[in-house]
């Protein structure tokens, strides 16, 4: 008797998790928008710190599971996240909260695009060609340096930052690692000013997040970026000799 043959595999089973990614996130964006916010935080400031201190342990999980949520999910809200964390649990070990939290949620979005789309994207630019492609090409040759930069210097969004490395075949563990590493400086200056936000509250002020842009705070970034690029330069010009 004949074998059955093999019904092949429905790709839209492989899709479903990014596109419930998309889903909650648009869900979020309309529903949480004015939820999670720095006003929200100040009214349970007491009951925050009140469940810290009677459940330390559980605090930490929940805030890290809650921070890889919102990332994972891109929900309004990580700026106040990472200032909660400082607010939390300090600069120490808030900002390994936050930066755990970011970067297991950043796996969970790269990992969703890359089995539901970026296989088939990759592919399809390639086959097309033009900027598009000479870009992944230039990616694939540098994407230590180029992830890095990516994730020092803000200019592209977050999720973008989580997407683009999918649709050009990035491995995990470079992604990771550069999501890792590249966020630590940004992420510690946001975990820093939560820290203070006791200092903040008593005044009834908002914090100033304008100091990421402060020279002294934005010049070693950048500075960090320019030496990310310095593998890229040398390359260029290896190739032209």
């Amino acid at each position: 008797m004949p074998a059955t043959p093999k019904r092949p595999p429905n790709p839209w089973l492989k899709r479903l998790p990014f596109l419930v990614i998309l889903g909650v996130a648009v869900l979020g964006a309309v529903l949480l928008r004015d939820q999670i916010s720095f006003e929200a935080l100040a009214r349970h400031r007491d009951t925050l710190l009140a469940f810290r201190d009677s459940n330390p342990a559980l605090a930490s999980l929940g805030f890290v599971a809650a921070y890889v949520v919102i990332v994972a999910f891109s929900l309004p809200g990580a700026t106040i996240a990472t200032l909660t964390g400082g607010f939390l649990f300090g600069l120490f070990p808030g900002v390994f909260y936050n930066v755990g939290g970011a970067t297991i949620g950043a796996a969970g979005v790269f990992l969703a695009a890359r089995a539901g789309f970026g296989a088939d994207v990759a592919a399809k630019i390639t086959e097309r060609g033009g900027a598009a492609a000479r870009l992944q090409q230039g990616l694939r040759e540098n994407e230590w340096s180029a992830l890095l930069i990516m994730r020092l210097v803000p200019a592209v969004p977050f999720f973008i930052a989580n997407l683009l490395p999918a649709f050009v075949g990035t491995s995990l563990f470079r992604f990771v690692v550069t999501t890792f590493l590249g966020i630590i400086p940004g992420t510690f200056v946001f975990t820093w000013v939560g820290a203070g936000l006791g200092e903040v509250f008593a005044r009834s002020e908002t914090p100033d997040l304008s100091i990421l842009f402060a020279p002294h705070i934005l010049g070693p970034i950048l500075g960090l970026a320019v030496l990310s690029a310095v593998p890229i330069v040398l390359k260029h010009f290896n190739k032209g000799a």
